[in-house]
């Protein structure tokens, strides 16, 4: 693994890679100082790390006008049923939650896979299993439910996979973000980068633990409906299945309650998929989604503005 991640967007495992001298700059000292705090966290037991994250998620939600009416509005246009009260406690948990969320990054880059191991659960993990035992290739449907990243890399730790990332805008967390995230194996795929090198490893076996980017943007999208609202939805999944011949198995991520660890739930296989119709394919892979997303709503990214990107002449639904 270089400085910088391959040309192809895959950067790959190279545990005996020394720290380049620049990182150890005096502009680089802040960020040492934070990975050192992140890193302590360890030291804490898991129930405390979860209460602690809960408590700043509830500081959070007070001071994050932004986020607070952003997962607001989301959760009001998801859940038309709930009265006012109800989804103002939906927030509420929603935002514990995600604090308690935040306390997993330590695990996340530094935890050793026996401590992972002894946080983590699965639920109808048949699906996986099967589909390995039958050599198949496998996308895993990961969306944005807060605990997220545990699973790619507890996944990880049991066989190489392929996980997404975003590479950071500071260099020295890029490079220790990689570092720790490939240290069981596997490979990393930067989100912007050419699918080339990434249909190339999944065809040699590699699962790809794929995260539906919520930002569209100018990529290819139809407007499926996520929660009977007409979303902007990426359309690559049904692309990377097809040009793979891989199953996309959902694949999510829950807090247990009281700091009891983390469960890994796997639902069936989407079916006659791809279909070879975008906008059939984008329906299922988001109908998938809403489902977890009903089996626990405090857990899913409400905080993002997920329903920005409109259809032709519908009026915006956010405001401010």
């Amino acid at each position: 693994m270089s400085d910088q991640p391959h040309a192809t967007g895959i950067a790959t495992e190279n545990p005996t890679e020394a720290l380049p001298r620049r990182f150890l700059a005096p502009r680089y000292w802040g960020v040492w100082i934070g990975m050192g705090l992140l890193r302590s966290l360890l030291l804490l037991p898991q129930r405390w790390r979860v209460a602690i994250g809960s408590g700043l998620g509830d500081l959070y939600r007070r001071f994050a006008k932004r986020a607070r009416y952003a997962a607001g509005r989301n959760i009001e246009l998801a859940f038309p049923e709930l009265n006012a009260w109800m989804r103002e406690d939906l927030v509420h948990r929603h935002f514990r939650a995600f604090g308690a969320a935040m306390m997993s990054v330590s695990l996340i880059w530094w935890a050793s896979a026996r401590r992972l191991r002894s946080l983590v659960r699965f639920r109808n993990r048949e699906h996986y299993d099967r589909a390995l035992a039958e050599n198949k290739k496998i996308i895993l449907l990961a969306p944005h439910f807060l605990g997220l990243e545990v699973a790619g890399v507890f996944l990880a730790h049991e066989r190489r996979i392929i996980s997404m990332y975003k590479e950071p805008r500071n260099d020295l967390v890029d490079w220790l973000m990689r570092r720790s995230r490939l240290r069981f194996g596997g490979a990393l795929f930067e989100r912007d980068s050419h699918l080339k090198g990434l249909i190339r490893l999944i065809r040699s076996g590699y699962p790809f633990y794929y995260l539906p980017d919520q930002n569209p943007g100018e990529a290819s999208h139809v407007f499926a409906p996520f929660f009977n609202v007409p979303t902007a939805t990426l359309t690559a999944l049904s692309r990377i299945a097809r040009l793979t011949d891989a199953v996309v198995i959902p694949c999510f991520t829950r807090l247990l309650p009281k700091g009891d660890g983390y469960e890994i739930i796997f639902h069936p296989p989407l079916a006659n998929f791809p279909s070879g119709d975008d906008l059939v394919d984008a329906a299922a892979m988001n109908a998938a989604i809403e489902s977890g997303a009903r089996e626990m709503p405090e857990q899913y990214m409400w905080t993002y503005r997920r329903f920005k990107q409109r259809p032709p002449g519908e009026s915006p639904l956010y405001h401010g």
